[in-house]
């Protein structure tokens, strides 16, 4: 039987997520020995904009009530960028970002417009691609004074030219997908040269409230869930830096306890000898509304 890891990747998409959640997430996970890959949100907080996935995605209403998304977000959050104006995120908060790396975690790009990405991407030209990245890119190495080595797609929404542009950047790795293990990634015939981490367990906002499964219970899912070798949960710091914090505290005092490796996704990379190409495509997954880059058939 091999050892069981967890790489541990944060998603950080608001203004209140950098501000209140971060802070959260690295007291908890100073207390425990835990490490992690931070996915910050660069450019504004658009959040009110996504009300309007309720007519264009099916499912996403019920999602959203059954995993108690507008009260843990916040009434301000949720009228960013529409009654509210949307603040500036990143450059608000800089320190989040420095601190996140002082305290011997990573830091990583998730996006400049979190909303306009996870919504438009399809529809961008190669250059607005290229555009969105390269700003999040400058304010990113203007705040840490290094280049991102890292960036994870908001909703987990890729395209070709977004993968194109990630090889362009000279990234370390990405985690822009679901799947089962790290990759190559071959979407629509193109071959890119950026490893993926995918995600490999689902996130909470997918499972709570369905199959008996709470606040007061998740952990015992995810320990349940962990196979040998790499997991990689993605955790979100408006969740569990916020309204399900205690739940996180209490996973990462269990995998303490049963002495798990909680670790960043780029020593999880560190310790891959070697991947295959796989495809990867857009579709459907349990829980969550929309489609989502997955991990498919390993092509030779």
């Amino acid at each position: 039987m091999g050892e069981k890891i967890i790489a541990l990747k944060v998603d950080v998409d608001t203004y209140a997520g950098t501000r209140d959640g971060v802070p959260r997430l690295l007291e908890d996970m100073r207390r425990f020995g835990a490490r992690a890959t931070f996915y910050f949100s660069m450019g504004p907080d658009n959040t009110g904009k996504t009300l309007r996935r309720i007519f264009t995605r099916k499912g996403f209403l019920k999602k959203a009530l059954r995993s108690g998304a507008p009260s843990a977000y916040g009434i301000r959050t949720m009228l960013y960028g529409t009654l509210l104006p949307a603040p500036m995120i990143a450059s608000s908060f800089p320190d989040a970002l420095r601190e996140t790396e002082r305290q011997g975690h990573e830091a990583g790009i998730h996006c400049w417009d979190h909303v306009k990405w996870h919504d438009y991407l399809p529809w961008f030209p190669k250059h607005l691609t290229a555009m969105e990245l390269g700003r999040a890119g400058a304010l990113f190495e203007e705040i840490c004074g290094h280049r991102a080595i890292t960036t994870a797609a908001p909703g987990w929404t890729v395209s070709p030219d977004s993968l194109e542009v990630q090889d362009a950047m000279g990234l370390s790795f990405c985690s822009d997908g679901r799947g089962s293990h790290p990759f190559y990634p071959v979407m629509d015939g193109r071959r890119f040269r950026t490893l993926q981490v995918p995600t490999t367990l689902p996130t909470a906002d997918e499972i709570l409230g369905e199959n008996g499964i709470t606040p007061g219970n998740i952990h015992d899912y995810y320990l349940d869930s962990l196979k040998d070798g790499l997991n990689v949960l993605t955790i979100h710091a408006e969740l569990e830096g916020g309204a399900i914090r205690a739940s996180f505290v209490r996973l990462l005092e269990r995998l303490a306890a049963d002495r798990i490796p909680v670790i960043t996704l780029g020593e999880a990379a560190g310790r891959i000898g070697g991947a295959p190409a796989c495809r990867l495509y857009m579709g459907e997954i349990p829980g969550r509304a929309g489609k989502v880059a997955i991990q498919g058939e390993e092509i030779p």
